[in-house]
This record gives structure tokens, C-alpha cells and sequence, in this order.
């Protein structure tokens, strides 16, 4: 039986899950999704954990009915955002007992469970850990050591921290409506699976995802990823903006912006006009489209100079031949990619989640911006199947269930391991 893997985006305008597999081309075929309306997120962040919990439940049951009750959801990867997201780089050391023994996986693992020992600010843990390059007895720039001899391995590491409480927020919500966390994923990462090449990876690239309530920064270098960053503003300050500037419903507000919306004013023209209806008994307001894009266009150029401020403080800004890829529901405005350009002068193209997708995917939109973190979450789900060497069961009742054979437990469980041991190390 193919294994299975499920997605969850939990997201500040919409919850989707994504049922996918591998075909034996090594392509994801998504099986089945599910989308509601997110209720209780703002910013990135859970702020009402019952709404939230509704959500995902909808979306779920979504997912589970368009293969006819088939598939039985219980096992999830979710990913996180928000402000409250930071990056750091360290450098760990693992001196080895025997020179003569090949570096193997359990040498770098050490090193990896030694980063997640770091001490953080009252209130913030470790969520990932990623290794960048290493170095044995002083050679540089390894990217793979395995089968490799030396002594003394070190590797450059970007590790990436969050509030606990944003996390276990999360981890509640997902317990609450049934389902268990598989693994706690930087969205940023996620989406950057889906929609970038190997091949820009390696070049150099800036991967923006435009969500509804953040917008997340990731950037690579020689395949490796070096900075990210979540900036708190998304689609979601545009709404507000256009609902205080043209004094309409928030609802009317969003449709202008879908249906009508531009990130250049001066590609929209003078005589075109929009008729919104009045209230009960009130005039319909006229907006002309070309005062709809410059609300829309003020915006964006804050978001994209706060992103703009996050390339040149990598330092990678002059090394980034792949340009940036926009991605997420924002990145459907029209003209956003002139606008980049015209702000960052680096070349931009927006980025749809099919790199990896097999081309038999019958879901309507599924290759839309704004189902780049779902897919990606189901691309990292493989990813770590993979590693783990995983085992996928058929339940009593035919429902599929998959799990890895390493079972890691939900994301507080983790944080409260590993800092029982740290103690237990140092007394």
C-alpha cells in the first residue's frame, strides 16, 4: 500500500488539508483536500482556540468525504508562523572517539540533538534545526560527511525559535479536534519545497510567501538555507486598508481586492469605475480602480521594502542569482512582480506549487499560490518518511493510518524531553 500523508495549513484566512502520496514516478499526487474558513487565527498566531478547532474540523471532514469516508485522517504535519519566529546561526563540535570509524548518521544526529541543548529566552524554544555545512578536523565546506573519516566534526547550523505558547496552541488545537501532530514545520520552508528548484536552491534565491496575516522570508544559497524571517503584515492589512479608505463593508473590501485589486496604480485606468451596492436605502459608492491600486500599491510597497530590509540584513543580497519568488494568496495581485522588481531590483516571478506535483491532479486550482504551504507540508511529510524509515498500516476497518517507526510525540512533549535531560546532564 502506498503511503499516505496528510498536511495542514492553519492559516490566518483559510485551514486546508492535503491527503497526498507518492507515485512511481517519486511526483506527490494529492488524493483529496478540504478547506474552510479560519476563524480564530491572527497574525499567524491561534487567538481563539475553540474557532480554531471548528475549522479544522471542517476542513478535515472536507478532505475525509471527497474519497468517500475511504480515508480516515489521524496524523498530521502542521505548519507555523508569526512574529513571534526568529532565526539564529551556531556552530556545534562533536569530537569523535575512533578516526578510523566513517562518519555515519548517528555522528550528525549528536551534533543536531546537541543545538536543540541551547539555551533560549524565558518563554522561547527550539522548533527546527538545520545544518548547513560542515567541517572535519578543519576542511571546510562539506555538505555531506557521511562515509567520511576525521576526528573533530563541526557543522554551521540555522536554527529557527518560537514561543512555546504559540506551539502548544497549536498542538492543543490539533489534539482537541482528534488529529495528532506528526511535526511543527516553518512555513516558509514548506512552501519553499513546493515551489523552488534544486536548481534555483543552489543559485541563490529569496522565497516570499504572502499569506493573510504574514508574510514569510526564506532564502538559499549553494542549496542551503540561510536567513528567514516572518514580517506580521499580509493580504489581510490590504482588506483593512481598502475598507477604511473607500468606507465599505470588510467583505466588499476583499471582493474589490480579488476581483479588481493591483499592485500598480499607474497600470489601472482613470475611467474605469467599480459600483458597490449602499445599505438598506443609501447610495451605491463609486470607487475608480485606479484609487482601489494605489490603496492596494502603498501597502504593498511597505510590506515589500520590510522585506527588501530582510535581504540586504542576510548578507546574501548580492549573490542571489535565482531573484525572489513570490508566492502564497498574495502573490495572485495583479502587476506584484513588477513591483518588486521596481523596489528590489532583482528579478521576480511568482511561484506555483508543481514543482514536485504529478501531472494527474484532478482538484480544482490545486496549482494556485495559495496552496503552496499545504503541498510543501505534505512534500516534508515524504521527506522525513524517508529518513525515518517509516511504516504505513491498514486499520481493522479498511482506513489507512500511517506513522513513522520513530514516534516523536507532539511538539511540547519534545520541548519538555529535552529539557528534562539537559538537567539530568547537568546535575
Amino acid at each position: 500500500m502506498s503511503k499516505i500523508i496528510v498536511g495542514l495549513d492553519i492559516g490566518t484566512t483559510k485551514i486546508a488539508c492535503f491527503v497526498g502520496k507518492k507515485n512511481e514516478h517519486g511526483k506527490i499526487e494529492i488524493l483529496s483536500m478540504g478547506k474552510s474558513e479560519s476563524l480564530g487565527v491572527t497574525r499567524g498566531m491561534v487567538a481563539n482556540i475553540e474557532k480554531t478547532v471548528q475549522s479544522i474540523k471542517v476542513a478535515v471532514d472536507e478532505a475525509q468525504e471527497r474519497v468517500d469516508g475511504q480515508l480516515t485522517v489521524r496524523v498530521v504535519n502542521v505548519g507555523i508562523a508569526g512574529q513571534h519566529i526568529k532565526s539564529l546561526q551556531h556552530r556545534g563540535i562533536h569530537t569523535r572517539d575512533y578516526i578510523d570509524i566513517e562518519i555515519a548518521q548517528k555522528d550528525i544526529d549528536t551534533l543536531v540533538e546537541d543545538m536543540y541543548k541551547l539555551v533560549m529566552q524565558p518563554g522561547e524554544a527550539i522548533i527546527t534545526v538545520l545544518p548547513q555545512e560542515y567541517i572535519i578536523d578543519n576542511e571546510q565546506g562539506i555538505k555531506d560527511p557521511i562515509g567520511m573519516l576525521g576526528r573533530r566534526l563541526e557543522a554551521n547550523f540555522h536554527i529557527i525559535t518560537g514561543q512555546i505558547g504559540a506551539s502548544m496552541n497549536i498542538t492543543k488545537c490539533i489534539e482537541k479536534a482528534g488529529l495528532e501532530v506528526k511535526e511543527i514545520i516553518l512555513e516558509p520552508i514548506a512552501s519553499a519545497d513546493a515551489v523552488l528548484s534544486d536548481e534555483e536552491k543552489e543559485a541563490g534565491v529569496v522565497l516570499v510567501d504572502i499569506g493573510g496575516g504574514t508574510t514569510d522570508i526564506a532564502i538559499f544559497h549553494e542549496g542551503i538555507i540561510r536567513h528567514t524571517a516572518v514580517i506580521p503584515f499580509g493580504g489581510n492589512v490590504i482588506t483593512e486598508d481598502i475598507k477604511e479608505g473607500c468606507t465599505i463593508m470588510r467583505r466588499q473590501a476583499e471582493m474589490l481586492k480579488t476581483k479588481f485589486g493591483s499592485a500598480l496604480a499607474s497600470e489601472s485606468q482613470e475611467n474605469e469605475i467599480v459600483c458597490i451596492p449602499g445599505l438598506r436605502g443609501r447610495d451605491p459608492k463609486e470607487i475608480t480602480v485606479r484609487n482601489l491600486a494605489s490603496i492596494i500599491q502603498a501597502r504593498m510597497e511597505e510590506i515589500i521594502e520590510l522585506v527588501h530590509y530582510e535581504i540586504i540584513n542576510s548578507g546574501f543580497q548580492k549573490k542571489l542569482i535565482g531573484g525572489i519568488v513570490v508566492t502564497g494568496g498574495g502573490a495572485q495581485l495583479k502587476h506584484i512582480t513588477q513591483l518588486f522588481e521596481y523596489i528590489t531590483g532583482m528579478d521576480t516571478r511568482v511561484g506555483y506549487p508543481t514543482e514536485h506535483l504529478a501531472n494527474n491532479n484532478h482538484i480544482e486550482n490545486l496549482t494556485s499560490p495559495m496552496y503552496a504551504t499545504g503541498i510543501g507540508l505534505v512534500l516534508k511529510g515524504f521527506q522525513a518518511l524517508e529518513k525515518n524509515n517509516p511504516t504505513t498500516e491498514v486499520a481493522s476497518n479498511g482506513n489507512v493510518k500511517t506513522h513513522s517507526g520513530k514516534n516523536r510525540g507532539s511538539f511540547f512533549d519534545t520541548i519538555v524531553k529535552r529539557s528534562v535531560d539537559w538537567f539530568k546532564e547537568d546535575s
